[in-house]
């Protein structure tokens, strides 16, 4: 395969096949930036390896640059694992499940990157399907009705397609296979529950929340991602840092388009949920979750910030960085905490949206690419 043939499947050639630049975001401003940092790179960045380079700086200065996360103060503890000569499916999955073993740390959890090989056209391409490498199921019932995440009802139904066979009775947190894309091939790897560290939630004051049986699992290690140094690009490098309650509290759980558990909770506090004569429910029935978060994942010994913390730490980031005489990019939609706003430091934030690299990017759902759609077409049953 010559250059031009490469650059034109490349996830950053503008193409027919979903793969160009701003598809791979979903802001107009992040497109442009990350347009003209494109254009700056040299032409061995898809197809060629460019040389030896620092790995570790370069990933840690990309969690550095991360404009949407407020976790950034903690970028230097970021570890690296190099798994860039791995290209059978089989190895794969087991690095995959090293690095679970090792970021989960009995609860301790450590900020980990597992960096395999850069972008060498799409038939040599390696992926992770799953958005998390730990993720729960979607079932869609015969009455329309959803159990489980429904974010990930179309990857349920991929892996499904694939010949997954889920647990005889489907439950509300069933644990996903991961899907993984290498060598031309797609293969399914089914987790085991000793992989995953789990938490159960519960109150201390209100013991009928943990009869609803909610948990979470306690490392959020994002793997389909797309990470791009000013040399390289990558498809895969799953990496994670760990929780802060509200991503929980506030979203996984509460959010109408995912658990939406805030009504049961309410009714399990004894509050009635109705805006009309109780508008402030759902702010009783979210502080409530959450305190059950803190509470649940401090028994469990599983290392989660609150969104008061966090916003502490990254105002005190941003005062650190401009006095070293670096800039601070951030996205302020995504740094607030979805819970208690301007009661959070970093509320009183005002920050530019610039991309720079190294930093990590959207990409398009490894599915709805040419590539991923002849895999499925070969390997669904």
């Amino acid at each position: 395969m010559d250059s031009q043939d490469t650059n034109e499947a490349c996830p950053f050639a503008g193409n027919s096949e979903g793969s160009q630049a701003p598809a791979l975001v979903d802001t107009r401003w992040e497109a442009q930036t990350l347009s003209q940092s494109i254009a700056r790179l040299p032409r061995s960045s898809c197809g060629r390896s460019s040389g030896q380079s620092d790995l570790r700086d370069d990933a840690q200065q990309a969690w550095r640059n991360s404009v949407r996360c407020i976790a950034r103060p903690r970028w230097q503890s970021l570890e690296l694992v190099d798994a860039r000569s791995l290209e059978d499916p089989d190895d794969i999955f087991e690095a995959l499940r090293t690095h679970l073993r090792l970021a989960t740390n009995g609860g301790a959890i450590k900020s980990m990157m597992t960096l395999f090989k850069h972008w060498d056209g799409s038939e040599n391409e390696i992926r992770i399907w799953n958005h998390q490498l730990i993720r729960y199921a979607c079932y869609r019932a015969r009455d329309r009705s959803l159990l489980g995440d429904p974010m990930n009802l179309k990857l349920t139904n991929i892996a499904l397609a694939l010949g997954w066979i889920p647990p005889s009775e489907r439950g509300a947190f069933d644990l996903l296979p991961l899907i993984v894309q290498a060598k031309g091939t797609l293969r399914l790897y089914p987790l085991a529950r000793e992989d995953v560290l789990e938490v159960s939630v519960q109150h201390p004051d209100q013991p009928k929340i943990q009869e609803l049986g909610l948990k979470w699992y306690a490392l959020p290690a994002v793997a389909d991602m797309l990470y791009a140094t000013p040399s390289q690009v990558y498809p895969s490098a799953p990496f994670n840092g760990h929780y802060m309650a509200t991503e929980i509290g506030a979203r996984n759980l509460a959010d109408p388009s995912r658990y939406d558990q805030l009504h049961r909770i309410a009714i399990c506090m004894g509050i009635d949920p109705n805006l009309k004569t109780n508008p402030l429910w759902k702010d009783h029935a979210m502080l409530a979750l959450h305190e059950a978060l803190l509470h649940s994942f401090t028994v469990a010994g599983v290392r989660l910030e609150n969104h008061h913390q966090a916003s502490d730490q990254f105002t005190q980031f941003c005062k650190a960085e401009r006095k070293r005489g670096r800039k601070v990019h951030g996205d302020w939609t995504w740094l607030v905490p979805p819970m208690s706003g301007s009661a959070n430091s970093v509320f009183h934030q005002r920050l530019e949206p610039n991309i720079v690299l190294p930093n990590f990017f959207y990409q398009t759902h490894a599915w709805e690419t040419k590539c991923g759609r002849a895999l499925l077409a070969k390997h669904a049953q």
